[in-house]
């Protein structure tokens, strides 16, 4: 039997209702991505037209004089407002669209819980970013975007290096694997790959949704592997073999620090588009809007309603950049676990929210992984070649 052949036979081996639902929940994430553009686009021009940022900026300046403390109180007025004001669309797409196509499994408590972490989190971290971007931004002059930029870019460093060992927890308990049969084979993996890892975390991820995932993340000496539940309990363990040898792709090709580069690289043209059409903005509507320069924080829904728009139309790029990073750990991955049926299958297991057989160029624009077609037929063809028939376990 050929690759695409064999393919098929997975690819059919799904019904009609598991196609149909899918495709339907993947597709309404298009639209999805549209009206949370426009929606939160409305709330940032609300700020603006409304008067309401200038309000917060010269609430701050009544509590201190520190510009610094200003910027930070104007963000916790700021995100506080956008929150609110998004709550409804976050809602529905986060909750009840989830339990809809019976993906989540958190009731409201739980996952209303979950939100006033996330948020708590951006008061504290968005805080701290703000605050020194609009230290940076009265200080640098016509170059501002440059520095903002750098700014920027190292957060993100820090997001991807403190992200998996000190903000993931906060969502869920990390433990231990204790199952050897499925500890060992793991390890052994990772070391034959060259990363020395002496254990391997497993996450309660079915607390809150049916998918699986896993994962070597970290950067600059917090790497982990991580798999979650939902994995063990669902896949068996070729699949399993299957997935980390794809995440461990991830971290021998240095995929999160090429990440890092490119998506530093979006970022400076970011700003350099920010640069060119804030101030012009700006000064149009300064009468109404009251922001008085880039370095006033009553500014910073401008800010971000330009970047909003410029991360919005580079959808497709952002989508190609990692799409291309997560092909080539597939590629890695079948060469170290050596699983294509392990590959296939757990490529089933994410069609309950992934499309498995989008046309070419919707892949290409709305696709930041492989489709499930890619994927298994890349997996099958790679079993044609590399395995020798009388070699292949029975299916």
């Amino acid at each position: 039997m050929g690759a695409a052949a064999a393919a098929e036979v997975y690819l059919n081996s799904l019904s009609s209702e598991q196609k149909v639902r899918s495709d339907a929940y993947f597709e309404g994430n298009y639209w999805l991505t549209l009206w949370n553009f426009l929606w939160s686009s409305a709330v940032l021009l609300v700020l603006l037209h409304g008067g309401w940022s200038a309000r917060l900026r010269q609430t701050a300046a009544r509590i201190t004089r520190r510009p610094m403390l200003q910027a930070t109180l104007y963000w916790v007025g700021f995100i506080t407002v956008a929150t609110v004001l998004s709550f409804p669309l976050t809602v529905y797409a986060g909750y009840i669209r989830e339990h809809q196509y019976g993906l989540a499994t958190q009731d409201f408590g739980g996952w209303f819980g979950d939100q006033l972490k996330s948020f708590g989190l951006s008061v504290v971290m968005g805080g701290a970013l703000v605050a020194v971007l609009y230290a940076v931004l009265r200080r640098s002059g016509r170059t501002w975007w440059v520095w903002a930029s750098v700014v920027t870019s190292a957060f993100l460093a820090l997001m991807f290096t403190v992200g998996p060992v000190y903000i993931d927890p906060i969502f869920n308990t990390y433990r231990p694997l204790r199952d050897e049969a499925v500890r060992q084979p793991i390890l052994r993996l990772a070391r034959a790959n060259g990363i020395d890892a002496t254990e391997v975390w497993e996450m309660d991820a079915s607390k809150q949704s049916t998918r699986i995932s896993a994962n070597v993340s970290g950067m600059f000496g917090t790497e982990r592997i991580t798999l979650n539940d939902n994995l063990l309990k669902r896949g068996s363990p070729e699949a399993v073999q299957a997935v980390m040898g794809h995440e461990m792709g991830h971290y021998v090709l240095n995929h999160a620090y090429k990440m890092l580069l490119s998506f530093s690289v979006v970022v400076v043209i970011g700003f350099a588009v920010i640069g060119w059409t804030y101030p012009r903005l700006a000064e149009r509507h300064r009468a109404r809007w009251g922001v008085e320069g880039v370095a006033d924080p009553a500014g910073l829904p401008l800010l971000a309603l330009i970047l909003g728009a410029y991360l919005f139309v580079l959808t497709p790029v952002i989508n190609t950049i990692v799409r291309t990073n997560e092909y080539e750990a597939d590629v890695f991955g079948l060469n170290a676990a050596r699983q294509p049926d392990g590959f296939a299958e757990a490529a089933l297991l994410v069609s309950d929210y992934r499309k498995l057989r989008p046309g070419p160029w919707e892949e290409a624009i709305f696709f930041d992984h492989p489709s499930g077609r890619t994927r298994i037929f890349t997996a099958m063809r790679w079993k044609a070649e590399q395995i020798p028939a009388q070699n292949r376990p029975a299916k």
